[in-house]
């Protein structure tokens, strides 16, 4: 899933968010908004009317409370007019770290007033006292126009920009401007986000050596090749979201899972899905897990073992956990080692802003729409995704890019952001839908392949990872999710969002960090309360416990493939490359 790849928060704290509630986002309502937004899913898909009404009516019950909130507002702006204001930036917030910031003292009151006024708004729709559906709305809303207002994307008011025209002479925004009549006219119409000319997949990304040994209509097949003597018995296959490509599981050489657990010794496979087209929207939820089951089975005849551990990214997580539970309803869950999770909703009963957001008349609408072209456009889901976090995903760019006169920087989780992908429309209708009914958390409610799907018969030994300040896969739901099975369960929450939870290689000065216990308790809290909290990477850990479920070491093979499925193509592939 699409992410700003600088998300970043302290151990122990959650993300700054108003009214103490983050934005997450659910994978069903995301699809919905996409479908229904057109190609670039602005802004207004989420400009909701009644929510605002709402807010109108339940202030006009308490005119109290407004004067009150009119009287603070007041109050603190004249506390900031004679320098005596006390407010500041959240820790940790880019917008303002300038020094000019609380330097200057024309700019520091410009800032102040901002931050009261927004503290106003917030105090005004808690003291609405609305349901939270038209609370979640609201804030939405209300926070995408005062981030708009900040006063850092303002030529006029931004110190790094206003120094940036005294020592170029005013080029920056020369250069700005040229900068912003080519984003303007290219697809999707948003501030550039990374400079794609520093990058090149096959080259300085998915760069892990190895071969296709398998192609179908879905998917194709990558046997990694071994980079130590001895291998563990037991295979590792990932299984990386659909809605994506697979190669954030293969980034830069060093940021690699890929070549990090090939390094430990593991036999590694990874599945690179096809780029559907119209021709492929009746690829649905069955299609994709029939393609896992396949892309199993050729690992176990590559390695001839009976059993392989399963490695499933966000929505490929969704897929592997409906595998899972219909092998477990006809008795061959043994062809499975053990199954890992990686930043996966299965348990979508979360108050988060895209379940406010949710709507059947808007996921219905949604479903017609991918249904008529064939597939969801990838682009259209990335703009949803940026309008909910304008901050980070956009007036960030504007700022740099148009202001500042600066290039996009080149990072390799930017580039893979910005590569898009299609999905199917039947795999967009199952996951809408599987989504608003939360499938998962009712035993029997959901069938795969024919069969009842009840997690709880998933008697499998399953690692979990979750990211702390994910805004896509609330950490919570991914602790529900984790709690629906059965087997031994471990539970990893790292300090990260949702790709950088991933993308967490070990460092001798990383600041990483994450909890860790394989008792969970009822509640996230008292997980939190409760769970081990280790410095760095979460990789070695999950090595050390594969490596315990992965048999002895045997010579490492000498040629990629076997007879039957037998190395045609050179990774990372020709799906990944098509657009």
């Amino acid at each position: 899933m699409n992410e700003n790849a600088t998300t970043e928060m302290t151990p122990d704290s959650g993300p700054a968010t108003r009214g103490g509630r983050a934005a997450h986002a659910g994978l069903d309502v995301m699809l919905s908004e996409a479908a229904a937004g057109g190609r670039t899913g602005g802004p207004s898909r989420f400009i909701a009317p009644g929510s605002g009404v709402k807010v109108g009516f339940g202030l006009a019950r308490r005119p109290g409370r407004v004067a009150a909130r009119a009287g603070g507002l007041t109050a603190s702006l004249a506390r900031t007019a004679v320098g005596r204001s006390g407010l500041a930036p959240a820790r940790g917030d880019r917008r303002f770290a300038d020094r000019g910031w609380e330097g200057n003292w024309l700019l520091r009151r410009v800032l102040q007033a901002y931050l009261a006024v927004g503290e106003t708004v917030d105090g005004l729709i808690t003291d609405a006292d609305v349901d939270w559906r038209a609370e979640r709305r609201a804030r939405l809303v209300a926070g995408n126009v005062l981030d708009a207002l900040a006063p850092s994307n303002f030529v006029w008011s931004n110190p790094a920009v206003l120094k940036e025209i005294v020592d170029t002479g005013g080029g920056n925004l020369v250069k700005g401007a040229r900068q912003f009549v080519h984003d303007i006219n290219t697809p999707p119409h948003l501030p550039s986000t990374v400079d794609t000319s520093k990058f090149e997949v096959g080259g300085n990304l998915a760069a892990s050596p190895g071969s296709v040994v398998l192609r179908t209509e879905v998917f194709e097949l990558i046997h990694y090749k071994p980079t130590t003597d001895e291998v563990r018995e037991t295979p590792l296959l990932f299984i990386p979201p659909t809605i994506n490509k697979f190669y954030v599981l293969d980034l830069s050489p060093g940021r690699s899972m890929i070549e990090h657990y090939v390094a430990q010794g593991q036999q590694v496979f990874a599945i690179s899905w096809r780029n559907p087209e119209q021709g492929q929207g009746h690829f649905d939820l069955d299609a994709y897990a029939t393609a896992v089951a396949e892309a199993r089975d050729a690992v176990a005849a590559i390695t001839n073992q009976p059993a392989v551990h399963l490695a499933a990214a966000c929505s490929g997580g969704i897929i592997t956990a409906g595998l899972l539970g219909q092998l477990a309803a006809t008795g061959e869950l043994g062809r499975v080692a053990s199954l890992t999770l990686m930043v996966c909703a299965l348990d979508n009963d979360t108050e988060g802003t895209m379940s406010a957001l949710a709507s059947r008349d808007v996921a219905a609408a949604a479903v017609a729409e991918s249904a008529r072209k064939g597939y969801l456009d990838g682009q259209a889901l990335a703009g949803v995704f940026t309008w909910l976090r304008p901050n980070d995903l956009v007036w960030n760019y504007v700022v740099n890019n148009y202001l500042l006169g600066k290039a996009p920087p080149a990072f390799d989780v930017l580039y893979w952001n910005q590569d898009t992908v299609r999905l199917a429309a039947g795999l967009h209708r199952d996951f809408i839908y599987l989504g608003l009914e939360n499938s998962f958390a009712h035993p029997g409610a959901l069938h795969v392949l024919g069969e009842p799907v009840d997690l709880g018969a998933v008697d499998l030994d399953t690692y979990f990872i979750a990211g702390a300040s994910d805004h896509i896969v609330p950490w919570e739901s991914a602790y529900k999710g984790a709690q629906l099975f059965g087997g031994s369960r471990r539970f990893v929450l790292s300090r990260s969002g949702h790709i950088q939870a991933l993308v967490n290689p070990p460092s001798p000065d990383s600041r990483s960090s994450f909890r860790v216990t394989e008792e969970l308790p009822e509640t996230p809290e008292e997980f939190v309360a409760g769970a081990a909290h280790l410095p760095g990477s979460w990789w070695p850990d999950w090595d050390a416990w594969l490596a315990t479920r992965s048999g002895e070491l045997k010579p490492a093979p000498k040629t990629l493939g076997n007879r039957t499925y037998k190395a045609q193509a050179k990774a990372p592939g020709t799906y990944v490359l098509a657009n």
